[in-house]
């Protein structure tokens, strides 16, 4: 999840509030605080909260969160006169687009700083690492309209941002960082999507750089914002961003696109609440007061009616999908501190189960053996669990119906890959380094539970695993066997598959080393996955 830095200076100064209040109030939002530091906090959101991304989100939250300033925040769009046209060829390639213009802005390093990181924030929640949306923010002083969204051939030349040359599209997916890091998105075009102005001048070459031109400074005051993408999240993305720039005075105007339709769209959805929804789900009594109260707090617009209430929900909240969306922000708004707990009715005897009572077994054979617990995420990606692993998809991968985020598309059919990137992550720790986890993984739609561990130091060899699922085995009072292996993860004839009564139940050895190499390590791996 994301964690933003907020300086105090910068959101005391946009929100109204003093930074002891801030610190107190804010967990109470439905976030965690990272870590205070002497002058900035950094703060971890939920994905589903992308206009929080940003310090200027941030302070308009608090502000009606502390009752300085509630009620919908209303956004005035005027008509820039600015067009833009799409050529035929890129509804083949990234068919979406939406624009905006602002002006008046004053830049200084925090407020260009906090557009920079909203930018890649949405990058990955909303964007899916670019390949869904991705967004440019141009100086609009040094282009001229209009503009124009066109597919071009592998050799047009511009100067990408943070180099001086010209390089070629093919040379920036070839030689650039970001080309590098975002080629695999559009390598199956012949063509590449651009933006030109008027000139012929390059804005971006979406979803990978903007041109070195448009490059915004602390000279910066009028910008023209592109979000491109192959989803109509492209005006959600833009929206966000657009509300983030008017939170410091920024003044929105509207961009043409094709002579047909006018972004960005920043007027209020409207919804209808039920009172009686909102206690049955809270379990609280509260008069429509206090529900518009508790919403106007959260920067809705509210209305009660006849046991109504009529909801107006800002443009930039894409989150608002259900009416149960709303009585959450109602809970916030009343304030978690206020709702008083209560003993259920009822009291019961509880006893562990023995899926509970087997993993503290585990855990307690593993920690004696010189290996420490962690807890991976349980959804991941198909490229991790296949691709990086050197393993065959599987038949009966759980997909999530509506993912987040590219990173977490499935839930997990194995362990070994999800330690590994514990493992990638924690480079900078001494070595060796030893871990393990119990839990669960889904095939087939049925669950299962494994246990999974590695290692990674200098002298890991085969016969070192080997004592440690000898040992797990021995302490688990299993008659077990060891065949050849074909399992891709591991090095041919230093991995054997962990047999009992005659049936595959995990497999363990020397971890391949172009596996290692995928997760970005360099010493070598043991490893042993075993189902439970």
């Amino acid at each position: 999840m994301p964690v933003i830095t907020l300086y105090y200076d910068d959101l005391e100064e946009l929100s109204g509030a003093d930074k002891d209040t801030i610190i107190r109030r804010i967990p109470m939002m439905g976030c965690d605080i990272e870590r205070i530091e002497e002058d900035h906090v950094d703060i971890e959101f939920f994905p589903n909260r992308p206009d929080l991304y940003s310090v200027e989100g941030v302070a308009r939250a608090l502000r009606g969160f502390l009752d300085i300033e509630t009620g919908i925040r209303e956004f005035k769009v005027t008509p820039s006169g600015i067009k833009i046209t799409k050529d035929k060829e890129i509804e083949k390639i990234r068919p979406y687009l939406a624009c905006a213009v602002v002006r008046g802005m004053r830049f200084n390093s925090r407020s260009i700083e906090s557009l920079m990181a909203l930018q890649e924030s949405l990058h990955w929640a909303v964007g899916r690492n670019r390949r869904k949306v991705s967004i440019g923010v141009h100086d609009l002083a040094r282009i001229k309209p209009p503009f124009r969204y066109v597919a071009k051939q592998p050799n047009f030349r511009f100067v990408p941002l943070d180099f001086t040359e010209p390089m070629t599209l093919k040379e920036i997916l070839e030689k650039h960082p970001k080309g590098i890091k975002f080629a695999h998105i559009l390598e199956k075009f012949d063509k590449y999507p651009l933006i030109l102005d008027a000139d012929n001048h390059v804005l971006s070459f979406p979803p990978i750089i903007n041109g070195e031109l448009t490059r915004v400074t602390e000279e910066t005051t009028d910008l023209f914002i592109e979000v491109t993408g192959l989803d109509p999240a492209v005006s959600t993305a833009l929206n966000i961003v657009a509300a983030s720039l008017a939170e410091r005075g920024g003044r929105i105007e509207s961009v043409t696109i094709d002579d047909r339709m006018q972004t960005p769209q920043l007027e209020p959805a409207r919804m209808e609440l039920k009172r009686s929804e909102v206690e049955e789900l809270l379990g609280l009594k509260l008069t429509d007061e206090e529900i518009t109260r508790s919403l106007e707090k959260m920067r809705y617009g509210a209305k009660a009616s006849r046991n109504m209430i009529e909801v107006s929900v800002p443009a930039y909240r894409a989150d608002i999908l259900h009416s149960w969306d709303l009585i959450e922000d109602i809970a916030i708004g009343y304030g978690f501190d206020k709702i008083k707990p209560e003993l259920p009715p009822t009291s019961t005897i509880g006893s562990a189960h023995p899926i509970s009572k087997l993993r503290d077994s585990l855990r307690e054979i593993m920690i004696g053996l010189g290996y420490f617990e962690v807890m991976p995420f349980t959804l991941t990606n198909e490229r991790v669990q296949f691709e990086m692993m050197r393993r065959e998809k599987e038949k009966g991968i759980t997909h999530i119906l509506y993912p987040i985020s590219e990173d977490h598309t499935i839930v997990r059919p194995s362990l070994l890959p999800n330690l590994l990137e514990i493992l990638s992550i924690n480079q900078h720790r001494e070595l060796p380094q030893r871990i393990f986890e119990v839990g669960e993984t889904v095939m087939n739609c049925m669950t299962g539970q494994r246990l999974g561990a590695v290692a990674i130091h200098p002298q890991a060899n085969f016969t070192e695993i080997q004592s440690v699922v000898d040992a797990v085995m021995r302490e688990r009072h299993l008659e077990y066997e060891v065949a050849e292996s074909g399992d891709p993860a591991f090095i041919e004839g230093r991995r054997a598959d962990i047999m009992i009564n005659g049936e595959r139940a995990g497999v363990f050895g020397e971890i391949h080393p172009e596996v290692i190499l995928n997760f970005g390590l360099e010493h070598p791996i043991i490893g042993f996955e075993l189902k439970l």
